[in-house]
Order: structure tokens, then C-alpha cells, then sequence
């Protein structure tokens, strides 16, 4: 028996890749618009993470990893706390990304 995956399960992992890297796109894209406050954008990466899991599960450490500090820095950088002015005050606090609860 072959461990070699089939061209079917080759081409599945490809698709969940591409849709991926498209909400992963999506999400950054958004984040660094700068039309988010600090809050809506966690939640953006919140939500985007549960897709993430859900097309590769067992792989929060993987995402942990290599996706969190790039979300974290956008974050810092285009989504500082915003007051009811829009007006970004004061120093900007790190972003809430790493570590997510482990389920």
C-alpha cells in the first residue's frame, strides 16, 4: 500500500491552501487599510484563525507561529486604539493576537 498522497487528496490540501492564503490575504488587507479599530481587528484575526484550523485542524502551533506576529504587527501598526474622534492617542499597546486559548 502507497503512502503517497493521491492526486484527489493532492488536489484537496491545494484548494484549502488557496482558500488560506486568500482569508489570510483578505484579513491583512482589511487590517492595514486602517479603517478598523484594535478590537474589530482581533476579532478579524479571531475569526480567521478558526477558518484557518477548520480547513488544517491540529495546526494552532503552526499558526501560532508563523501568522499571529505578522496579524500582531499590523495591528501595531495600522489599527491603534481609536477614541470616538478616530484620532489614534497616546501609545499603542501591543496587539492581543499571541497566544490564542488553546481548545
Amino acid at each position: 500500500m502507497s503512502t503517497l498522497p493521491s492526486d484527489h487528496e493532492r488536489a484537496e490540501e491545494d484548494r484549502r491552501a488557496r482558500q488560506l492564503r486568500l482569508i489570510v490575504d483578505l484579513t491583512s488587507s482589511v487590517i492595514a487599510q486602517g479603517g478598523v479599530d484594535r478590537d474589530e481587528a482581533e476579532a478579524l484575526v479571531a475569526a480567521t484563525r478558526r477558518r484557518a484550523l477548520e480547513l488544517f485542524p491540529g495546526k494552532e502551533d503552526t499558526f501560532d507561529l508563523v501568522l499571529a506576529p505578522r496579524f500582531a504587527r499590523l495591528i501595531l501598526e495600522f489599527a491603534a486604539s481609536q477614541p470616538a474622534g478616530g484620532r489614534s492617542v497616546g501609545r499603542p499597546r501591543p496587539a492581543n493576537v499571541v497566544p490564542f486559548p488553546k481548545r
